[in-house]
């Protein structure tokens, strides 16, 4: 719940418009049993104020712990938490001045949508007039604005949702933290909700620290995306980075939808799969090449060779599924060893490419990367 947040009492609160905190994270580790590996494994991570940054993983990847430990939530086993350089590693959650909202609500059932959002500035013995003018610019500001009286089971899901934030925002938190808050909603709500999100970092210039494990929603909303696997950081960067060079193996596989072909670079300008000797742009990656990605809006498929543009690179594949998306079609490809990969075409498919089609799968060299494992 937002009381979590408090901090110690003060005469008044500022208007709704602060400045986003500095996080540093400093070999930051998490152990729950010495015969168990770390939660949380030596991760160093600098969040910029007013970023917008995302930890995202599979589930167990650490990205909760991490978060935990930010607000204060759970000890580390070791190393520092920072905020604008002062260390706040042992420092009790409540006075971290971190606004935090939850997949739950941690709504007050027994409260008003008013008194839910005035909580914390209760806590903080703000005055009435000015609690009265702070939960009014909250609730316009999640466009909740008339729905004061209203109890927690009188409001959609979404609703409630924004009545969180709006409770986690009102005391102007120099951080707000997001634990996967928009997963319990359905699509179209949760496409809604992400878009207020977006718009409330936007106008607040917070500093917002989002958990999920949702891919698209990570893409849509962040500045950057710190990616988690088995308790580390393994690849860091904006969501463009991100999705068109990843760095390994499961960056690309986690991070979007790729094509992956197994073989090995054999000379600096070639990479040989099966009996395909494929040509390695200058700026294919860097990873030691163990492995090809390509992303299925870069792949496109052909009748034969004749009909593949000079120069690009090509794999013969057998289609096993050809989904409709109103804009698209998703065309599942299966090839010579095993590997399954996909490709996104504009509508206009020819007929021809149905399931059981043989096809040329190709791509020029340029829109291919060079991964590790």
């Amino acid at each position: 719940m937002t009381s979590s947040t408090t901090q110690q009492p003060a005469p008044e609160a500022p208007a709704i418009n602060a400045a986003g905190g500095r996080v540093e994270l400093r070999d930051l580790c998490k152990r729950y049993g010495n015969s168990q590996p770390p939660a949380v494994d030596h991760v160093d991570l600098d969040i910029e104020p007013g970023e917008f940054l995302t930890l995202l993983g599979p589930s167990g990847s650490g990205k909760t712990t991490t978060l935990n430990m930010i607000v204060g939530f759970a000890e580390p086993t070791s190393g520092a938490v920072r905020l604008n350089g002062r260390d706040i590693t042992r420092t009790p959650p409540h006075k971290r001045n971190f606004g935090m909202v939850f997949q739950n609500y941690a709504l007050f059932p027994h409260l008003t949508v008013a008194q839910n959002v005035a909580f914390p500035l209760r806590e903080r013995k703000v005055p009435a007039a000015e609690t009265a003018r702070l939960v009014g610019e909250a609730l316009e500001l999640v466009d909740l604005a008339g729905m004061d009286d209203r109890r927690p089971h009188e409001l959609s899901g979404g609703q409630q949702q924004r009545v969180a934030l709006a409770r986690a925002v009102v005391f102007s938190p120099s951080v707000l933290l997001l634990d996967e808050p928009l997963s319990a909603l359905d699509r179209k709500l949760r496409q809604s909700l992400q878009r207020e999100i977006k718009r409330l970092h936007d106008e607040l210039g917070l500093t917002f620290v989002f958990v999920t494990h949702d891919q698209d929603e990570a893409m849509t909303l962040s500045d950057r995306i710190a990616i988690f696997d088995r308790g580390r950081i393994v690849a860091l960067g904006t969501p463009a980075d991100l999705y068109h060079r990843p760095t390994s193996r499961f960056v690309a596989r986690f991070l979007g939808e790729s094509t992956v072909f197994t073989g090995r670079r054999s000379a600096a300008d070639v990479y040989e799969w099966l009996d395909r000797r494929w040509r390695v742009a200058a700026q294919a990656g860097e990873g030691d090449g163990q492995a090809v990605v390509v992303r299925p809006e870069r792949l496109r498929v052909a009748a034969d060779e004749a009909s593949v543009p000079s120069g690009d690179n090509t794999a013969d594949a057998t289609v096993t599924d050809v989904s409709f998306y109103g804009t698209y079609h998703r065309i599942e490809l299966a090839f010579g060893d095993g590997t399954v990969g996909c490709a996104v075409l504009p509508v206009g498919v020819p007929a021809t490419v149905t399931p059981g089609t043989r096809v040329v799968a190709h791509w020029r060299p340029e829109d291919q990367v060079l991964v590790s494992e």
